[in-house]
This record gives structure tokens, C-alpha cells and sequence, in this order.
């Protein structure tokens, strides 16, 4: 006889409220960085894309979204181990490619400004 054991609610709700915490945290990282860029407010000589302040909570996006999506995928019978490899996979190279983006916008913002960003251009 099989036994199909509860599934994972708690975790996609854990992984939804990282998510969303993580999110505030990153929203008020990136506020006070743009306003220094676009105030020409000088930036300690650590490269933009070295900076922790926006990387630690980028992370913590990313971890939630893929206990998420991992708890998402197990609650249709998918194993707990598949989900976490396909939402990890998944996390990683969607993040990868949301940060340089972002580190693209922010390069152009303190090269030039915030007329230097032309978002009708694309």
C-alpha cells in the first residue's frame, strides 16, 4: 500500500514570506543606491558589483523563490530532491540574469545620471 505523506505547505509559505522579506530589504538597499549614484555621492572604491549591501538581499530573494518553487513543485508529488534541483537550476540562472541587468542600470546611472537611462529605448 502507498502512503502519500502531507505535502509541504508549510514550506511554500516560508519560502513566499523570505521572499517578500528579503524583497523589502532589497527595495530600501536600492533606493539608497540609486539616490547616491544620482546624487553623485561618492561611493566607496569597492566596485558596484562587489557590494553586499544589494548582493545579501538579492540572495535572500533568490532562496526564497526556490524554497518556493520547491515547495510549489512538491505539492504535485514531485520529490522534495527533484523540486530542489529544478528550482535551484531555475533561481540561478534567472538570477544571474536579473543581477547583470541590474548592474548594467546602475553602471549607466553613475556613468551619467538618470537621464542617462532611456527606458523607452527598449
Amino acid at each position: 500500500m502507498y502512503y502519500m505523506t502531507e505535502p509541504p505547505y508549510l514550506l511554500v509559505v516560508f519560502g513566499f514570506l523570505a521572499a517578500i522579506a528579503s524583497g523589502a530589504a532589497f527595495e530600501a538597499s536600492l533606493k539608497e543606491k540609486a539616490t547616491q549614484l544620482r546624487n553623485k555621492i561618492e561611493l566607496p572604491s569597492v566596485k558596484l558589483r562587489e557590494q553586499l549591501d544589494l548582493f545579501t538581499p538579492f540572495l535572500g530573494i533568490c532562496g526564497g523563490v526556490s524554497i518556493f518553487l520547491a515547495g510549489g513543485l512538491a505539492l504535485f508529488s514531485v520529490k522534495l530532491a527533484v523540486g530542489y534541483t529544478i528550482s535551484l537550476i531555475l533561481t540561478a540562472l534567472i538570477g544571474r540574469l536579473i543581477w547583470s541587468q541590474l548592474i548594467k542600470l546602475l553602471i549607466q546611472l553613475q556613468e551619467g545620471g538618470s537621464q542617462s537611462i532611456d527606458l523607452d529605448a527598449y
